[in-house]
């Protein structure tokens, strides 16, 4: 019995000496940081660059934001990109037609110089036909077999909001592959895409549209 006692003892000082130290260890592990880069901050959109098809146009007049939500125009054609170039991400968008329901898009891997028709896979937002893909100057995919037309139709029927109702995109892009969803439905898949890495643009086409939320998440490649 009292030997028992002695080990009981010995093993409670043990754990009493060994707990604090893991206590320590586990409060100086840092914690994970977040991988959302937030390429809208809901204030301005100093990180960004414009092109308008009217360069007499200012941007300023048909980009603007208000309480947390980016508006465009949509007049004239043009589109608004970031100033960095991004690959293997997964992108997230919310977008409205506050009027409405009419043309737009989200571009990813957009290849520089500027113009109104810049080689990239445009991610489709007209209005019925968000999630088809638009392969655009160029841009190239498995899925578009007629290579006499550039658009890819999506894949389900329409998961699309009424107007003034937000929907959310989610843009997947993976080596050289690209996934669309809209409000959680896939719609389209791209494979053996031509391009991998670029700009990613919201477009003024049409009508007025509006955005928030945008920001993406680093895939580890």
């Amino acid at each position: 019995m009292k030997t028992r006692i002695i080990q009981f003892a010995t093993l409670l000082i043990i754990f009493l000496l060994v707990a604090p130290t893991v206590s320590i260890a586990q409060s100086k592990a840092k914690k994970p940081k977040s991988k959302n880069i937030q390429l809208f901050n809901g204030k301005n959109l100093n990180n960004w660059v414009f092109q308008l098809k009217d360069p007499a146009i200012d941007p300023a007049t048909v980009f603007t934001v208000q309480n947390g939500v980016i508006h465009i125009s949509g007049n004239p054609f043009g589109y608004m990109r970031t100033k960095e170039i991004y690959s293997d991400y997964k992108l997230h968008v919310e977008w409205r037609w506050p009027v409405e329901a009419t043309n737009s898009g989200v571009f990813v891997h957009g290849q520089q110089p500027d113009t109104i028709w810049l080689k990239c896979v445009e991610c489709q937002l007209k209005a019925g036909s968000a999630g088809d893909f638009v392969c655009m100057n160029g841009a190239d995919m498995n899925e578009r077999t007629d290579k006499s037309k550039i658009s890819v139709k999506k894949m389900a029927d329409s998961s699309e909001k009424p107007t003034g109702e937000w929907n959310t995109m989610e843009v997947v892009c993976k080596a050289n592959t690209i996934e669309v969803s809209i409000n959680g439905v896939l719609q389209n898949k791209g494979t053996n895409v031509s391009i991998s890495k670029g700009s990613i643009c919201l477009q003024s086409e049409g009508k007025d549209i509006e955005f928030r939320n945008v920001f993406l998440n680093k895939l580890k490649k």
